[in-house]
């Protein structure tokens, strides 16, 4: 039975046993919500050293990290450096989007390795096996790319984005609606490709059941991807993505009845005041499922600093009720990440994540920062360091002009706290 099934019938799975103490919340409320489809537990069956994660209503926000070779640069051993960085800073979850090499081998390597949930975008490989076999993506068999999922889904895979939304219907309103960037989703390019030439539906649409049997099989979680997203801000909530996450919502349904564990992708490109319009609008419309944003991108303009963009967005997103992001690095737009830029993309989602843990009110974000706070007010460097983020960065800046006395070299001796204290004579409560 998956996660679902077993929350239906009021079992409480290890993972979830799991999941709620490190949540600190109660067994009893991880089971009531992963049984409404509101958390997910992405777990494969066949991922046998996963340390499972929670995402959904009332836990902490995720962050995902991206890694994955391309065409041109990248293999297992850059990859798995991918993967460690990502878990030592935090990350909650990785998704292997490689489309360069032994794309097989590199994702058995990646989950073999990593205790983290792990996610693919299933069509890449199918896309890219049907150029080696037939010469273009266009000319690959439904079955060749249900084979490609439930490949994946044997090896371990524990969520796949698959742009089901993306039907005839959706690309008659893109049609309609101009666009300045028309379609940035790779995945969604691949099938609209072959189903204009093909002219036929989206098969993951029209055999849907028979993706649902296989998720099902191996407990995969379906990550509803929104191959319709905004790549500019001018081409923001607009019809084309209206009407793919419509689909997307009903989709999440049929998931529900089939037993199968789903959450749902959103933009993109988004100007800051249509942020939560676009959350308020996916919790309508798909009855509450788990939201999983790339960004959401603020900016246009800020190349090679799209991490900070993406902060930004991230951060009012989650706080509009967003439960899932997906990082961005500096290298957006611009070339294939390396380790430091997960570094840095990772960093920057969870500041955005923890920035919304404690505006939705998730008690142990407020009681990190004020451990933080009194660790700052006792000039007590070494706290400092072990309560951030990075703490090699911290001592490193800290260490970079040496003081004579306590204070850093910002203020010396004219540190605002240290004064106060010397005056006042009082030291911050500890935590």
């Amino acid at each position: 039975m998956t996660q679902l099934e077993l929350a239906r019938q009021g079992i409480l799975s290890s993972q979830m046993k799991y999941i709620a103490q490190q949540e600190d919340v109660s067994e009893e409320f991880i089971q009531q919500y992963v049984a409404e489809g509101k958390i997910i537990i992405p777990a494969n069956v066949n991922h046998v050293n996963l340390v499972p994660h929670g995402i959904g209503k009332g836990l902490t926000i995720k962050v995902n990290a991206n890694i994955g070779t391309s065409s041109d640069y990248g293999t297992t051993d850059s990859e798995l450096e991918k993967l460690h960085t990502a878990i030592h800073f935090g990350a909650d979850a990785v998704m292997d989007l490689s489309t360069g090499g032994d794309i097989t081998a590199t994702r058995q390597v990646i989950i073999a390795a990593s205790t983290l949930p792990v996610g693919t975008v299933p069509i890449y490989q199918a896309g890219l096996e049907a150029i080696e076999r037939h010469g273009a993506i266009v000319n690959m068999t439904v079955d060749e790319i249900f084979a490609v999922i439930e490949q994946q889904a044997k090896d371990g895979v524990d969520f796949m984005t698959v742009h089901c939304g993306v039907t005839q219907a959706a690309i008659a309103r893109l049609k309609k609606q101009s666009r300045v960037t028309d379609i940035v989703s790779r995945g969604g390019a691949f099938l609209i490709g072959w189903m204009l030439h093909n002219g036929q539906e989206n098969p993951l649409y029209e055999y849907y059941d028979r993706l649902l049997d296989l998720a099902h099989r191996f407990d995969v979680t379906l990550s509803l991807g929104d191959g319709m997203r905004p790549g500019s801000l001018a081409d923001a909530t607009d019809r084309a993505q209206v009407e793919e996450l419509i689909i997307l919502g009903e989709l999440v349904e049929q998931a529900w009845e089939a037993g199968v564990q789903v959450m749902v992708e959103g933009p993109g490109h988004l100007p800051l005041d249509q942020i939560a319009t676009n959350v308020q609008l996916e919790k309508s419309l798909c009855r509450g499922a788990p939201f999983y944003v790339l960004g959401p991108l603020v900016t246009d303009v800020a190349a090679g600093y799209d991490h900070i963009t993406a902060a930004i967005g991230g951060a009012i997103a989650a706080a509009s009720g967003a439960d899932f992001l997906c990082y961005v690095t500096p290298a957006e737009h611009l070339s294939l990440p390396d380790a430091e830029d997960v570094k840095i993309g990772v960093i920057a989602s969870r500041i955005a994540a923890h920035a919304a843990d404690i505006a939705r009110g998730i008690k142990k974000a407020s009681e990190w920062d004020k451990k933080m706070s009194a660790a700052r007010k006792n000039l007590d460097w070494k706290s400092q360091a072990e309560l951030s983020l990075d703490p090699e960065k911290v001592q490193m800046v800290h260490d970079k002009y040496a003081t004579a006395g306590p204070a850093c070299s910002m203020c010396g001796n004219y540190c605002a706290m240290a004064l106060v204290e010397k005056y006042l004579g009082i030291s911050a409560t500890k935590c």
